[in-house]
C-alpha cells in the first residue's frame, strides 16, 4: 500500500486490525524500504527479516501495535536470535540469547522485529559513525551527521522506513538524532523505563530508553505500553495520573516557560539555533504561554568532568566483562581510539571521584528544580542543537581528540543535564535552516523542552499542542524511501 509511510505506527496497526493489509505485507514493504535506505544513508547494522517472518508465522500477535514492523537500536537492547554489537568490533559475532525486558514489552504490544539500527561504539559520541559499520548519513543532507547515538534509528524514521523506532539516551542520544533528522524524541525520567533483565540502570542511572517517532502519538502510546517497574528496580518514576495518549489529546493550560539559551558550559546558540528559538517563543506565546528568559545556576564544567568519569568507568567495566565472556581480553586495537582512551581513564578513576560525580549530579538536580520552583516555571526551553548538524567526521571516535572534544562540547550542550538530573526532556522538530546546495529542503534543528522529574505528561501535552499548531510529519527529506 503506497500510503504506508505516511501513517504512524498506530495507523499501520489499524490497517492490520481492519484487514486492509496483513502483518506479512507490512513487513515485506518495510524490508524493501529498509534496503533502499541502507543503500543511501547506511542506517542499519543488521536486517533479519527471517526472524520477523518466523514471529508472524508463530501467530499470537496482539496489542495496539499488532503486526507493525519495528527496529531496535544496536546498543544493549537484545532481541533473541539477533546480532547485538553496540557498534564495536569487540562485540562482533555476538548474538542475543534472550529478549531484553523492554523487548518483551514491545512484543506484548504486538511489534514485529526485523532489524537493528546503527550506533557509534557504545553510544559514546553525538554522531553515528564507527569503524565497524561506517558513517550513517542524514537524510536531509547526506554530507552531514544523523546525530548520535541513536542516529540510525532517527535517520530510518526520517527517511520513511518506519514511523517509529527504538532509541536510547545517556547524554542526549534520543533528542540529538531526533533534532538532526527532524523527528520527535522524548527522553523519559530516570526509573520510568525498564533496562533489564540483567541490569536495571545504565551508566549509573544516566541512560534510559524510549523511541524516536514522526508523530507524538506513537511516542505517547509506546510510553504507556512499555513504562513501569521491572524486577529489581531500585527506584521508580512518579506514576502518571492519566495514560499519555489521553494527555496528548488535551492542550495544557497556560504554561510559564523559562527560555534558557546559553548552556551550562557557556555555549551560545548560533544564528540558526537562535532564530529557531525566537520562532518557537512566538509560537508558544500565540498559544497562550508565557516565556521569560531565565537560567538556573549550574556548573557545566563540573558536570562534564563528572559525566566523563562516570561513563569511562562504566565502559571500562563493560569491556572487562566482554573480555571474560569471549575468553580473552579486549585490547585497544579492538576499540576506536577515543573509546580506548576512555577505557584507560575508567580503569584509573579513583573511587572518591565517582562519589563526587554522583554528588555533582544530585546538586544539579536540586538546583534545576529549585530554579523552576523559584520562578514558578512549568518547563524550560533551549535549542536541542546549538548549530545545524555537522559534517561527517568531526565528532567520530576516530577524529583527533581535541577536535572531537571541542565539537561535542558546543553541539548540544544542554542535553546531558537531563540525564544527569534524571528529569525528562523532549526535542520537537520546530525549525529548519535555509536551503543549501547539499540540503535543498534545509536542515532541521530541534527545540528542547525540559520538565520536572516525572512530568512526561506535561511534555506530551505540550508536544501535542505544538504538533497541531505547527505540524511537521508532512515534511519529507530529500532521501525519502516511502
Amino acid at each position: 500500500m503506497s500510503n504506508q509511510p505516511d501513517l504512524d505506527g498506530l495507523g499501520l496497526a489499524a490497517l492490520v486490525r481492519d484487514r486492509k493489509t496483513s502483518a506479512a505485507e507490512l513487513l515485506e514493504a518495510a524490508v524493501e524500504r529498509a534496503e533502499k535506505a541502507q543503500a543511501e544513508i547506511n542506517c542499519f547494522s543488521a536486517l533479519y527479516p527471517d526472524l520477523a517472518r518466523q514471529q508472524i508465522a508463530e501467530g499470537g500477535l496482539a496489542g495496539p501495535y499488532a503486526g507493525v514492523p519495528f527496529l531496535v537500536k544496536d546498543l544493549g537492547v537484545e532481541v533473541k536470535g539477533a546480532p547485538v554489537t553496540s557498534g564495536s568490533r569487540a562485540f562482533q559475532g555476538n548474538v542475543a540469547s534472550r529478549d531484553s525486558t523492554l523487548v518483551e514489552r514491545f512484543r506484548k504490544a504486538g511489534l514485529v522485529f526485523f532489524g537493528t539500527t546503527t550506533s557509534p561504539e557504545f553510544g559514546l559520541t553525538l554522531t553515528t559513525e564507527s569503524t565497524l559499520y561506517g558513517q550513517t548519513r542524514n537524510p536531509w543532507d547526506t554530507t552531514r551527521i544523523a546525530g548520535g547515538s541513536s542516529g540510525g534509528a532517527a535517520a530510518a524514521v526520517a527517511a520513511g522506513v518506519l514511523p517509529v523506532a527504538h532509541a536510547s539516551d545517556g547524554g542526549g542520544s534520543i533528542r540529538i538524532p531526533a533534532a538532526c533528522c527532524g523527528v520527535f524524541g522524548l527522553k523519559p525520567s530516570r526509573g520510568r523505563m525498564p533496562m533489564g533483565p540483567a541490569k536495571t540502570e545504565g551508566w549509573n542511572g544516566l541512560s534510559t530508553v524510549g523511541v524516536v517517532s514522526r508523530t507524538v502519538r506513537d511516542t505517547a502510546a509506546l510510553l504507556d505500553l512499555t513504562s513501569g517497574p521491572e524486577t529489581g528496580s531500585r527506584y521508580v518514576a512518579t506514576p502518571q495520573s492519566l495514560p499519555y495518549l489521553k494527555e496528548l489529546e488535551r492542550d495544557p493550560g497556560p504554561l510559564r516557560i523559562a527560555l534558557w539559551p546559553v548552556a551550562p558550559n557557556g555555549t551560545q546558540p548560533d544564528a540558526d539555533a537562535a532564530e529557531g528559538l525566537a520562532n518557537t517563543v512566538k509560537l508558544l506565546e500565540s498559544l497562550g504561554h508565557t516565556v521569560i528568559e531565565a537560567a538556573p545556576e549550574i556548573d557545566g564544567t563540573a558536570l562534564a568532568k563528572a559525566a566523563l568519569f562516570t561513563i569511562s568507568a562504566n565502559i571500562a567495566a563493560l569491556v572487562e566483562e566482554r573480555g571474560m565472556v569471549r575468553g580473552h581480553p579486549v585490547t585497544d586495537d579492538d576499540l576506536e581510539p577515543i573509546t580506548a582512551s576512555m577505557v584507560n581513564l575508567g580503569r584509573t578513576v579513583p573511587m572518591v571521584e565517582l562519589a563526587k560525580a554522583n554528588n555533582t549530579f544530585i546538586t544539579a538536580a536540586i538546583a534545576y528544580e529549585r530554579f523552576l520552583d523559584a520562578g514558578k516555571f512549568d518547563l524550560t526551553l533551549s535549542p536541542t542543537l546549538h548549530r545545524a548538524p555537522d559534517l561527517l567526521g568531526t565528532m567520530a571516535l576516530t577524529a583527533p581528540s581535541d577536535q572531537m572534544g571541542a565539537a561535542v562540547a558546543g553541539f548540544a550542550p544542554h542535553c546531558a543535564l537531563f540525564n544527569q538530573t534524571g528529569c525528562p526532556a523532549m526535542s520537537v522538530p520546530l525549525h529548519w535552516t535555509a536551503p543549501t546546495a547539499t540540503a535543498p529542503a534545509g536542515l532541521p534543528i530541534g527545540m528542547m523542552f525540559g520538565a520536572r522529574y516525572g512530568r512526561e505528561d506535561l511534555l506530551i501535552s505540550l508536544a501535542g499542542q505544538l504538533e497541531r499548531a505547527a505540524p511537521w510529519a508532512q515534511r519529507k527529506p530529500p532521501v525519502w524511501v516511502g
